[in-house]
Protein backbone atom coordinates (compact mmCIF):
# COMPACT_ATOMS: atom_id res chain seq x y z
CA UNK A 1 0.00 0.00 0.00
CA UNK A 2 1.33 3.71 -0.75
CA UNK A 3 2.32 5.72 1.33
CA UNK A 4 0.50 9.15 1.19
CA UNK A 5 1.04 10.96 4.26
CA UNK A 6 4.51 12.69 3.45
CA UNK A 7 4.15 16.30 4.39
CA UNK A 8 6.42 17.94 6.60
CA UNK A 9 4.54 21.67 6.56
CA UNK A 10 1.36 22.95 5.87
CA UNK A 11 2.30 23.98 2.44
CA UNK A 12 3.12 20.42 1.75
CA UNK A 13 -0.50 19.45 2.12
CA UNK A 14 -1.84 22.03 0.10
CA UNK A 15 -0.07 21.44 -2.93
CA UNK A 16 -1.02 17.66 -2.46
CA UNK A 17 -4.69 19.45 -2.15
CA UNK A 18 -4.40 21.31 -4.88
CA UNK A 19 -2.51 18.74 -7.32
CA UNK A 20 -5.63 16.38 -6.54
CA UNK A 21 -8.20 19.48 -7.31
CA UNK A 22 -9.79 19.31 -3.87
CA UNK A 23 -9.40 22.80 -3.32
CA UNK A 24 -12.56 23.47 -2.75
CA UNK A 25 -13.76 20.80 -0.34
CA UNK A 26 -10.53 21.07 1.80
CA UNK A 27 -9.83 24.42 3.21
CA UNK A 28 -6.62 24.72 5.73
CA UNK A 29 -5.64 28.33 7.25
CA UNK A 30 -2.77 29.04 10.07
CA UNK A 31 -5.45 31.24 12.06
CA UNK A 32 -7.24 28.08 14.52
CA UNK A 33 -9.51 31.08 16.83
CA UNK A 34 -12.55 29.77 15.39
CA UNK A 35 -11.89 26.64 17.32
CA UNK A 36 -12.30 28.58 20.46
CA UNK A 37 -15.75 29.80 19.29
CA UNK A 38 -18.64 28.78 21.96
CA UNK A 39 -21.89 26.71 21.11
CA UNK A 40 -25.02 27.21 22.41
CA UNK A 41 -27.30 23.71 22.54
CA UNK A 42 -30.10 23.28 24.37
CA UNK A 43 -29.41 25.21 27.69
CA UNK A 44 -26.12 24.51 27.65
CA UNK A 45 -22.77 26.33 26.41
CA UNK A 46 -19.99 23.83 24.74
CA UNK A 47 -16.80 25.66 25.65
CA UNK A 48 -15.34 25.08 21.95
CA UNK A 49 -15.82 23.91 18.70
CA UNK A 50 -13.80 20.58 19.39
CA UNK A 51 -15.36 17.19 19.83
CA UNK A 52 -14.63 14.00 20.54
CA UNK A 53 -16.43 11.33 18.27
CA UNK A 54 -18.11 8.27 20.18
CA UNK A 55 -15.36 6.03 19.98
CA UNK A 56 -16.04 2.75 21.24
CA UNK A 57 -12.82 0.46 23.41
CA UNK A 58 -14.89 -2.79 23.34
CA UNK A 59 -13.64 -2.78 26.95
CA UNK A 60 -16.98 -3.15 28.76
CA UNK A 61 -17.41 -5.79 31.89
CA UNK A 62 -20.10 -8.35 30.34
CA UNK A 63 -22.89 -6.63 32.39
CA UNK A 64 -22.32 -4.09 30.25
CA UNK A 65 -20.94 -1.52 32.35
CA UNK A 66 -17.73 -0.14 32.39
CA UNK A 67 -14.40 -1.62 33.02
CA UNK A 68 -11.17 0.07 34.50
CA UNK A 69 -10.46 1.39 30.96
CA UNK A 70 -13.42 2.64 29.70
CA UNK A 71 -12.95 4.80 32.97
CA UNK A 72 -9.34 5.67 32.05
CA UNK A 73 -9.80 6.58 28.60
CA UNK A 74 -13.07 9.10 29.46
CA UNK A 75 -10.63 10.50 32.08
CA UNK A 76 -7.91 11.15 29.39
CA UNK A 77 -10.85 12.86 27.13
CA UNK A 78 -11.72 14.91 30.30
CA UNK A 79 -8.47 15.92 30.59
CA UNK A 80 -8.14 16.51 27.31
CA UNK A 81 -9.54 20.22 26.16
CA UNK A 82 -12.12 19.41 23.88
CA UNK A 83 -15.62 20.62 25.29
CA UNK A 84 -18.09 18.13 23.66
CA UNK A 85 -17.36 14.55 24.60
CA UNK A 86 -19.65 12.63 22.71
CA UNK A 87 -20.00 9.42 24.60
CA UNK A 88 -19.41 5.87 22.52
CA UNK A 89 -22.21 3.50 21.28
CA UNK A 90 -23.96 2.34 24.11
CA UNK A 91 -26.70 -0.44 24.03
CA UNK A 92 -30.43 -0.31 24.88
CA UNK A 93 -30.54 -4.33 25.04
CA UNK A 94 -28.52 -7.04 25.45
CA UNK A 95 -29.17 -8.34 22.36
CA UNK A 96 -28.76 -4.92 20.49
CA UNK A 97 -24.61 -4.92 21.49
CA UNK A 98 -21.91 -5.19 18.85
CA UNK A 99 -19.45 -7.37 20.76
CA UNK A 100 -19.59 -8.96 24.10
CA UNK A 101 -17.80 -6.18 25.99
CA UNK A 102 -19.95 -3.04 24.36
CA UNK A 103 -21.69 -0.60 26.84
CA UNK A 104 -24.92 -1.84 28.03
CA UNK A 105 -27.03 0.63 30.37
CA UNK A 106 -29.40 -0.66 32.24
CA UNK A 107 -30.86 -0.17 35.81
CA UNK A 108 -28.49 -2.92 36.96
CA UNK A 109 -25.32 -0.74 36.44
CA UNK A 110 -27.10 2.81 35.99
CA UNK A 111 -24.78 3.73 38.91
CA UNK A 112 -21.63 2.68 37.49
CA UNK A 113 -22.31 5.28 34.40
CA UNK A 114 -23.53 8.08 37.01
CA UNK A 115 -19.71 7.61 38.50
CA UNK A 116 -18.17 7.42 34.78
CA UNK A 117 -19.89 10.76 34.02
CA UNK A 118 -18.77 12.26 37.18
CA UNK A 119 -15.17 11.23 37.36
CA UNK A 120 -14.54 13.03 33.45
CA UNK A 121 -16.01 16.09 34.96
CA UNK A 122 -13.56 15.92 37.48
CA UNK A 123 -11.07 15.52 35.27
CA UNK A 124 -11.99 18.34 33.21
CA UNK A 125 -12.20 20.53 36.09
CA UNK A 126 -8.71 19.48 37.66
CA UNK A 127 -7.07 20.87 34.06
CA UNK A 128 -9.25 23.56 33.01
CA UNK A 129 -10.27 24.72 36.23
CA UNK A 130 -14.22 24.23 35.42
CA UNK A 131 -16.53 22.18 33.55
CA UNK A 132 -19.59 24.16 33.40
CA UNK A 133 -18.75 24.42 29.69
CA UNK A 134 -18.32 20.67 28.88
CA UNK A 135 -21.01 18.87 27.51
CA UNK A 136 -21.14 15.29 28.00
CA UNK A 137 -23.64 13.25 25.86
CA UNK A 138 -23.98 9.37 25.24
CA UNK A 139 -24.32 7.69 22.27
CA UNK A 140 -27.51 5.12 22.26
CA UNK A 141 -27.38 2.03 20.01
CA UNK A 142 -28.88 -1.24 18.37
CA UNK A 143 -26.34 -3.09 16.48
CA UNK A 144 -28.45 -4.22 13.78
CA UNK A 145 -27.32 -6.70 11.21
CA UNK A 146 -24.03 -5.97 12.94
CA UNK A 147 -25.49 -7.52 16.59
CA UNK A 148 -23.21 -10.47 17.95
CA UNK A 149 -25.46 -12.45 18.80
CA UNK A 150 -27.31 -12.80 15.42
CA UNK A 151 -28.01 -10.45 12.89
CA UNK A 152 -31.09 -8.02 12.81
CA UNK A 153 -31.84 -7.26 9.66
CA UNK A 154 -34.26 -4.58 9.03
CA UNK A 155 -34.82 -5.54 5.29
CA UNK A 156 -33.15 -8.00 2.94
CA UNK A 157 -30.29 -5.59 1.23
CA UNK A 158 -29.28 -7.57 -2.33
CA UNK A 159 -25.94 -6.20 -1.74
CA UNK A 160 -25.24 -6.26 2.09
CA UNK A 161 -26.61 -9.95 3.03
CA UNK A 162 -23.73 -11.85 1.26
CA UNK A 163 -21.56 -9.75 3.36
CA UNK A 164 -23.60 -9.97 6.65
CA UNK A 165 -22.72 -13.42 8.47
CA UNK A 166 -24.81 -15.84 10.80
CA UNK A 167 -22.45 -18.06 11.20
CA UNK A 168 -19.14 -16.08 11.28
CA UNK A 169 -16.81 -19.63 11.90
CA UNK A 170 -18.44 -21.40 9.18
CA UNK A 171 -18.88 -17.90 7.31
CA UNK A 172 -22.78 -18.63 6.46
CA UNK A 173 -24.29 -15.70 5.23
CA UNK A 174 -27.82 -14.49 5.58
CA UNK A 175 -29.75 -16.24 3.56
CA UNK A 176 -33.02 -15.18 1.23
CA UNK A 177 -35.28 -17.05 3.81
CA UNK A 178 -33.73 -15.27 6.93
CA UNK A 179 -36.50 -13.66 9.30
CA UNK A 180 -37.18 -9.79 9.27
CA UNK A 181 -37.70 -7.64 12.21
CA UNK A 182 -41.31 -7.18 12.66
CA UNK A 183 -43.14 -4.20 13.06
CA UNK A 184 -43.60 -5.43 16.64
CA UNK A 185 -40.09 -5.99 16.98
CA UNK A 186 -39.20 -2.45 15.64
CA UNK A 187 -41.87 -1.66 18.21
CA UNK A 188 -39.77 -3.12 21.02
CA UNK A 189 -36.60 -1.47 20.02
CA UNK A 190 -38.31 2.19 20.11
CA UNK A 191 -39.49 0.99 23.72
CA UNK A 192 -35.71 0.32 24.62
CA UNK A 193 -34.29 3.77 23.04
CA UNK A 194 -36.94 5.84 24.50
CA UNK A 195 -36.46 4.15 28.66
CA UNK A 196 -32.69 3.93 28.13
CA UNK A 197 -32.54 7.91 26.80
CA UNK A 198 -34.57 8.70 30.21
CA UNK A 199 -32.45 6.73 31.95
CA UNK A 200 -29.49 8.36 30.74
CA UNK A 201 -31.21 11.97 31.51
CA UNK A 202 -31.74 11.03 34.95
CA UNK A 203 -28.37 10.51 35.61
CA UNK A 204 -27.21 13.60 34.14
CA UNK A 205 -25.76 13.26 30.60
CA UNK A 206 -26.47 16.46 28.87
CA UNK A 207 -27.73 14.66 25.57
CA UNK A 208 -28.54 11.96 24.17
CA UNK A 209 -27.59 10.78 20.45
CA UNK A 210 -30.28 8.75 18.31
CA UNK A 211 -27.73 6.54 16.11
CA UNK A 212 -27.94 6.15 12.70
CA UNK A 213 -25.12 5.78 11.32
CA UNK A 214 -22.51 2.90 10.18
CA UNK A 215 -25.57 1.05 8.42
CA UNK A 216 -26.66 -0.36 12.24
CA UNK A 217 -30.28 -0.63 12.78
CA UNK A 218 -31.85 3.19 12.47
CA UNK A 219 -28.78 3.45 9.55
CA UNK A 220 -30.17 0.91 7.85
CA UNK A 221 -33.74 2.01 8.39
CA UNK A 222 -33.22 4.75 6.74
CA UNK A 223 -32.18 2.67 3.77
CA UNK A 224 -35.19 0.16 3.96
CA UNK A 225 -37.11 1.37 0.47
CA UNK A 226 -37.22 -2.40 0.16
CA UNK A 227 -39.07 -2.60 3.22
CA UNK A 228 -43.00 -3.28 3.69
CA UNK A 229 -44.76 -1.72 6.29
CA UNK A 230 -44.74 1.33 8.69
CA UNK A 231 -41.05 1.53 9.24
CA UNK A 232 -39.90 0.83 4.97
CA UNK A 233 -41.03 2.29 2.06
CA UNK A 234 -41.49 6.02 1.66
CA UNK A 235 -38.91 8.37 3.45
CA UNK A 236 -41.96 9.20 6.05
CA UNK A 237 -41.65 5.38 6.67
CA UNK A 238 -38.12 5.04 6.94
CA UNK A 239 -37.98 8.04 9.37
CA UNK A 240 -40.78 7.16 11.52
CA UNK A 241 -38.50 4.89 14.60
CA UNK A 242 -36.43 7.17 14.93
CA UNK A 243 -39.31 10.21 14.70
CA UNK A 244 -41.28 8.25 17.21
CA UNK A 245 -38.13 7.97 19.44
CA UNK A 246 -37.36 11.34 19.67
CA UNK A 247 -41.11 12.52 20.35
CA UNK A 248 -41.67 10.33 23.09
CA UNK A 249 -38.30 11.47 24.86
CA UNK A 250 -39.12 15.00 24.46
CA UNK A 251 -42.46 14.15 26.15
CA UNK A 252 -41.11 11.86 28.90
CA UNK A 253 -38.12 14.25 29.89
CA UNK A 254 -40.71 17.47 29.39
CA UNK A 255 -38.68 18.93 26.30
CA UNK A 256 -35.44 19.22 29.21
CA UNK A 257 -32.60 16.04 27.16
CA UNK A 258 -31.28 17.95 24.16
CA UNK A 259 -31.37 15.65 21.77
CA UNK A 260 -28.56 14.85 18.59
CA UNK A 261 -27.90 11.87 16.30
CA UNK A 262 -25.02 10.74 14.45
CA UNK A 263 -26.19 10.20 11.55
CA UNK A 264 -24.71 8.07 7.82
CA UNK A 265 -25.08 10.90 4.95
CA UNK A 266 -23.66 8.57 2.72
CA UNK A 267 -23.62 4.74 2.80
CA UNK A 268 -21.61 3.86 -0.18
CA UNK A 269 -21.94 0.15 -1.29
CA UNK A 270 -19.98 -3.00 -0.40
CA UNK A 271 -16.06 -3.64 -1.29
CA UNK A 272 -14.16 -6.62 -1.72
CA UNK A 273 -10.81 -7.36 -2.07
CA UNK A 274 -9.09 -7.57 -5.88
CA UNK A 275 -7.06 -10.65 -5.59
CA UNK A 276 -4.48 -9.62 -8.26
CA UNK A 277 -3.88 -6.21 -6.71
CA UNK A 278 -5.00 -6.32 -3.06
CA UNK A 279 -6.76 -3.10 -3.80
CA UNK A 280 -10.91 -2.70 -2.99
CA UNK A 281 -13.15 -2.95 -5.62
CA UNK A 282 -17.01 -2.63 -5.58
CA UNK A 283 -18.69 -5.88 -5.07
CA UNK A 284 -20.32 -7.10 -8.52
CA UNK A 285 -22.49 -7.35 -9.31
CA UNK A 286 -24.94 -4.51 -7.35
CA UNK A 287 -28.10 -3.75 -8.57
CA UNK A 288 -28.60 -0.48 -10.40
CA UNK A 289 -31.06 1.38 -9.76
CA UNK A 290 -29.52 0.94 -6.37
CA UNK A 291 -32.22 0.91 -3.58
CA UNK A 292 -31.00 -0.51 -0.70
CA UNK A 293 -28.55 2.71 0.37
CA UNK A 294 -29.37 5.92 1.77
CA UNK A 295 -27.39 9.31 -0.03
CA UNK A 296 -26.10 7.80 -2.81
CA UNK A 297 -27.14 8.22 -6.40
CA UNK A 298 -29.50 5.51 -7.54
CA UNK A 299 -27.74 4.94 -10.83
CA UNK A 300 -24.36 5.04 -9.87
CA UNK A 301 -23.94 4.14 -6.35
CA UNK A 302 -20.35 4.91 -5.90
CA UNK A 303 -21.62 8.80 -6.29
CA UNK A 304 -23.55 10.63 -2.93
CA UNK A 305 -26.77 12.15 -3.65
CA UNK A 306 -27.15 14.01 -0.81
CA UNK A 307 -31.06 15.05 -1.17
CA UNK A 308 -32.24 12.88 0.91
CA UNK A 309 -30.06 13.29 3.90
CA UNK A 310 -30.74 16.83 3.83
CA UNK A 311 -34.07 16.62 3.99
CA UNK A 312 -33.78 13.50 6.84
CA UNK A 313 -32.26 16.61 8.86
CA UNK A 314 -34.96 18.72 8.03
CA UNK A 315 -37.36 16.00 9.18
CA UNK A 316 -35.23 15.75 12.70
CA UNK A 317 -34.87 19.08 13.02
CA UNK A 318 -38.67 20.06 13.07
CA UNK A 319 -38.98 16.67 15.35
CA UNK A 320 -36.60 18.47 17.99
CA UNK A 321 -32.81 17.19 17.29
CA UNK A 322 -30.16 20.22 17.64
CA UNK A 323 -27.07 18.39 16.74
CA UNK A 324 -26.14 16.04 13.61
CA UNK A 325 -22.45 14.78 13.53
CA UNK A 326 -22.24 13.74 9.89
CA UNK A 327 -20.79 10.62 9.22
CA UNK A 328 -20.86 7.84 5.94
CA UNK A 329 -19.73 4.26 5.40
CA UNK A 330 -19.62 1.20 7.06
CA UNK A 331 -16.86 -0.08 8.81
CA UNK A 332 -17.56 -3.71 7.65
CA UNK A 333 -17.82 -3.77 4.28
CA UNK A 334 -16.66 -0.30 3.12
CA UNK A 335 -13.91 1.41 5.58
CA UNK A 336 -12.27 3.84 3.30
CA UNK A 337 -15.25 5.46 2.99
CA UNK A 338 -15.59 6.23 6.59
CA UNK A 339 -12.24 6.33 7.57
CA UNK A 340 -9.61 7.51 5.32
CA UNK A 341 -6.23 5.81 6.14
CA UNK A 342 -3.29 5.38 5.19
CA UNK A 343 -3.01 1.39 6.50
CA UNK A 344 -6.20 -0.37 5.75
CA UNK A 345 -7.66 -2.76 8.26
CA UNK A 346 -6.77 -6.27 8.77
CA UNK A 347 -10.46 -7.24 7.50
CA UNK A 348 -10.08 -4.68 4.80
CA UNK A 349 -7.96 -3.75 1.54
CA UNK A 350 -5.99 -1.26 0.22
CA UNK A 351 -8.07 1.91 -0.51
CA UNK A 352 -8.70 2.39 -4.40
CA UNK A 353 -8.66 6.54 -4.00
CA UNK A 354 -6.23 8.58 -2.18
CA UNK A 355 -6.95 9.44 1.38
CA UNK A 356 -7.66 13.18 0.24
CA UNK A 357 -10.94 12.02 -1.59
CA UNK A 358 -12.01 10.16 1.10
CA UNK A 359 -11.07 13.88 3.59
CA UNK A 360 -13.18 15.85 0.65
CA UNK A 361 -16.16 13.36 0.64
CA UNK A 362 -16.62 13.88 4.94
CA UNK A 363 -16.29 17.78 4.56
CA UNK A 364 -18.44 18.08 1.57
CA UNK A 365 -21.13 16.58 3.25
CA UNK A 366 -21.01 18.26 6.21
CA UNK A 367 -21.41 21.75 4.11
CA UNK A 368 -24.08 20.59 2.05
CA UNK A 369 -26.03 20.18 5.71
CA UNK A 370 -24.94 23.51 7.03
CA UNK A 371 -25.94 24.99 4.03
CA UNK A 372 -29.86 23.67 4.37
CA UNK A 373 -30.06 24.05 7.69
CA UNK A 374 -28.30 26.82 8.90
CA UNK A 375 -30.12 26.34 12.09
CA UNK A 376 -28.29 22.69 13.01
CA UNK A 377 -25.29 22.48 14.64
CA UNK A 378 -23.15 20.00 12.51
CA UNK A 379 -20.88 18.26 13.59
CA UNK A 380 -17.96 17.03 10.91
CA UNK A 381 -15.91 13.60 10.90
CA UNK A 382 -13.35 13.17 8.35
CA UNK A 383 -10.11 15.01 10.50
CA UNK A 384 -7.85 12.50 11.56
CA UNK A 385 -5.87 11.37 8.27
CA UNK A 386 -4.68 14.98 8.09
CA UNK A 387 -2.84 14.02 11.43
CA UNK A 388 -0.94 17.81 13.08
CA UNK A 389 -3.15 19.61 10.15
CA UNK A 390 -6.73 18.62 11.39
CA UNK A 391 -6.84 21.64 13.05
CA UNK A 392 -6.18 24.05 10.70
CA UNK A 393 -8.94 21.90 8.32
CA UNK A 394 -11.35 22.34 10.97
CA UNK A 395 -11.07 25.67 11.99
CA UNK A 396 -11.12 27.05 8.28
CA UNK A 397 -14.42 24.44 8.02
CA UNK A 398 -15.63 26.60 11.37
CA UNK A 399 -14.64 29.86 9.80
CA UNK A 400 -16.48 28.98 6.74
CA UNK A 401 -19.78 28.34 8.13
CA UNK A 402 -19.41 24.57 6.43
CA UNK A 403 -18.90 23.15 9.77
CA UNK A 404 -20.05 23.98 13.38
CA UNK A 405 -17.94 21.18 15.81
CA UNK A 406 -14.51 19.90 14.33
CA UNK A 407 -14.93 16.31 15.90
CA UNK A 408 -11.69 13.49 16.17
CA UNK A 409 -12.16 10.00 16.64
CA UNK A 410 -8.98 8.02 16.12
CA UNK A 411 -7.31 11.01 16.23
CA UNK A 412 -8.58 11.70 20.12
CA UNK A 413 -7.70 8.18 20.99
CA UNK A 414 -3.87 8.59 19.93
CA UNK A 415 -4.24 12.10 20.88
CA UNK A 416 -6.97 12.56 23.41
CA UNK A 417 -5.50 16.35 25.18
CA UNK A 418 -4.99 17.42 21.01
CA UNK A 419 -7.52 20.86 22.12
CA UNK A 420 -5.44 21.11 25.60
CA UNK A 421 -1.86 21.25 23.09
CA UNK A 422 -3.23 23.34 20.44
CA UNK A 423 -4.52 26.06 23.57
CA UNK A 424 -0.90 25.75 24.70
CA UNK A 425 1.33 25.50 21.74
CA UNK A 426 -0.86 26.92 19.00
CA UNK A 427 -0.57 23.52 16.49
CA UNK A 428 -0.61 19.98 17.65
CA UNK A 429 1.96 18.25 17.83
CA UNK A 430 3.03 15.50 15.66
CA UNK A 431 4.29 12.72 17.35
CA UNK A 432 1.46 12.27 19.66
CA UNK A 433 -0.78 12.31 16.74
CA UNK A 434 -2.69 9.31 14.78
CA UNK A 435 -1.22 7.85 12.01
CA UNK A 436 -4.01 5.73 10.79
CA UNK A 437 -2.23 2.63 10.45
CA UNK A 438 -5.53 0.45 11.49
CA UNK A 439 -4.13 -1.49 14.38
CA UNK A 440 -7.36 -0.14 16.98
CA UNK A 441 -9.27 -2.06 14.19
CA UNK A 442 -7.45 -5.39 14.36
CA UNK A 443 -7.87 -4.72 18.12
CA UNK A 444 -11.72 -4.87 17.54
CA UNK A 445 -11.86 -7.96 15.10
CA UNK A 446 -10.08 -9.44 17.91
CA UNK A 447 -12.33 -11.90 19.45
CA UNK A 448 -10.12 -15.14 20.68
CA UNK A 449 -9.75 -14.32 24.59
CA UNK A 450 -12.01 -15.45 27.54
CA UNK A 451 -14.19 -12.30 27.31
CA UNK A 452 -14.86 -12.55 23.51
CA UNK A 453 -13.43 -9.29 23.12
CA UNK A 454 -9.71 -7.54 23.13
CA UNK A 455 -10.11 -3.83 24.36
CA UNK A 456 -9.53 -1.24 21.88
CA UNK A 457 -7.09 1.54 21.72
CA UNK A 458 -4.09 3.29 19.66
CA UNK A 459 -1.61 1.03 19.73
CA UNK A 460 1.07 3.21 18.48
CA UNK A 461 0.59 5.88 20.61
CA UNK A 462 -0.15 3.89 23.86
CA UNK A 463 1.73 1.15 25.88
CA UNK A 464 -1.52 -0.51 27.32
CA UNK A 465 -2.81 -1.33 23.87
CA UNK A 466 0.61 -2.12 22.17
CA UNK A 467 0.82 -4.68 25.20
CA UNK A 468 -3.03 -6.04 24.53
CA UNK A 469 -2.14 -5.99 20.11
CA UNK A 470 1.07 -8.13 21.31
CA UNK A 471 -0.97 -10.52 23.34
CA UNK A 472 -3.25 -11.03 20.34
CA UNK A 473 -1.17 -11.05 17.86
CA UNK A 474 0.95 -14.15 20.43
CA UNK A 475 -2.08 -15.98 21.19
CA UNK A 476 -3.97 -15.78 17.09
CA UNK A 477 -5.03 -19.35 16.87
CA UNK A 478 -3.65 -20.87 14.05
CA UNK A 479 -5.62 -19.85 10.42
Amino acid sequence: MPKHFRYRSIEDLQQDIDRLGLNEDIPLTEDLDPLWRPIRFGDRTIGNSMAVHPMEGCDGHLDGSPDELVFRRWRLFGEGGAKLIWGEATAVTEEARANTRQLWLHDGNAASFEALLAQTREAHRAVHGRDDDLVIGLQLTCSGRYSYRKPLIAFHDPAADPVTLVDKKRKIPVTPDYPVLTDAELGRVEDALVNTAVLAWKLGFDFVDIKQCHRYLLSELLAARLRDGDYGGSLENRTRLVRNVIGRIREETKDELPLATRMNVYDGIPYTTDPDTGTGTPRAPYPVPYLSGFGVDTDDPLREDLSEPVAVAGLLKEAGIGMINATMGSPYYNPHVGRPAERSPVDGYDAPEHPLFGVARHFRAAAALCAAHPELHIVGTGYSWLQKYMVNAGAANIRDGRVTVMGSGRGALAYPDFAKDVAEHGEMIRKKSCITVSYCTALMRGKHNELGQFAVGCVPRDKIYADIYKEMLDTAPEP
